[in-house]
């Protein structure tokens, strides 16, 4: 037996679904609150991009968009990673206010990407692309801090991503993104641990745009969990790549953190992936695959994409567009309680009483595949 079972919360444990009770089935009802939902083109913030120059000399980049929907407001970072609000009647009295000195950070630099919930999604420089899925059982626990991990992970992994592209060259071979989550994973627990000792778990899964020539362009998808990684070309509607989902036991998948025995080194998996100029690249959390099928998510994204192509909803950012009618379409069979679900289907498979959708936090990063011009 793995020793996962016992020591890390995972996400059945903690879910507010169907429950059987003697002979009677009980359906959720969620309580009225005003959705989280956020979307926009970048997670880097804006006074970082005007500051930041083109560093990267590659053919090809992502027309980037994200959308979130979170299904509670994630647990506060603890210090030393956000700072509490001083004494000061002219300071905000939260520690979530937009002022700069507000954000979080570690190392003496500012947290990359959102928090979602338990998620972080990031979407870093125009080549970059994660979702990591922290598991919010341990908001149970006193020292618990999913959504922490999962940030921080995805900070690190960023980082580690950008300073290799900036000495890679081209081809298939030149870049190792398993090495950059492992060391992602070394460093967020060396700062989790003592004298702090944060326990958290979460999955990760990213796509990092490269090329093998100057006409041919890759993406390396990499995956550890129930995440997903999907590239759908719209102009033959059609998924040409989606990942697999990894678990130990139904609704548990593999994750890095406490008391894990999984690794980036051991259990992640990286494929190379051919694709064309127009091809739209997904990076999603479970609550976007647990809701929609495949199907259901390839005929999303090419609508959306014609729709916006065909000016339909005037000038928004196009992938901002394609990500929130996504995440709108999981978000809607999450909060019925009479549809069916991928997440349904399991459940039953494996001789449990459950029926709609899945309450989860949703997050939804896109990135179409574009030349750089020049």
């Amino acid at each position: 037996m793995l020793p996962l079972r016992s020591c890390v919360p995972c996400r059945l444990k903690q879910r507010h679904g169907l429950i059987l009770l003697g002979s009677l089935l009980f359906r959720r009802c969620y309580p009225a609150s005003q959705p989280l939902i956020f979307h926009g083109v970048t997670t880097t913030h804006p006074e970082d991009v005007a500051a930041t120059k083109p560093s990267i000399d590659v053919p090809f980049y992502f027309e980037t968009g994200y959308a979130i929907f979170a299904k509670r407001p994630s647990r506060p970072f603890p210090p030393p990673f956000l700072s509490l609000p001083s004494g000061s009647f002219s300071d905000p009295l939260t520690t979530h206010a937009r002022s700069r000195d507000r954000r979080p950070s570690v190392e003496g630099q500012y947290i990359k990407g959102a928090t979602n919930g338990d998620d972080a999604v990031i979407v870093n420089g125009q080549n970059f692309l994660a979702v990591n899925d922290g598991v919010g059982a341990w908001a149970t626990k006193e020292r618990g801090h999913a959504a922490l991990w999962s940030r921080l992970i995805a900070h690190f992994w960023a980082i580690e991503a950008e300073r290799a592209m900036l000495d890679a060259g081209s081809g298939a071979e030149a870049l190792r993104p398993v090495d950059y989550l492992q060391s992602a994973f070394e460093q967020t627990k060396i700062i989790t641990a003592k004298p702090n000792e944060i326990c958290g778990t979460t999955t990760a899964c990213s796509a990092l745009l490269h090329y093998r020539s100057e006409t041919e362009p890759i993406i390396y998808a990499t995956n550890l969990g129930d995440c997903a990684v999907l590239v759908i070309r719209p102009k033959d509607q059609q998924i040409i790549y989606k990942t697999k989902e990894q678990w130990h036991w139904f609704d548990c998948p593999r994750q890095l953190g406490t008391n894990s025995p999984d690794t980036p080194e051991k259990d992640a998996v990286v494929d190379t992936v051919d694709i064309q100029e127009g091809d739209v690249v997904l990076t999603v959390s479970d609550g976007v695959s647990d809701n929609l099928w495949e199907n259901e998510v390839c005929q999303n994204v090419c609508d959306s994409v014609r729709s916006w192509k065909e000016g339909v909803h005037g000038s928004e950012d196009g992938m901002v567009f394609v990500a929130r009618e996504l995440m709108n379409a999981a978000r809607a069979i999450a909060q019925d309680p009479f549809a069916e679900s991928p997440f349904m289907e399991r459940a039953v498979e494996e001789g449990l009483p459950m029926e709609g959708g899945k309450m989860d936090d949703i997050s939804v990063v896109v990135g179409m595949c574009r030349r750089r011009k020049g």
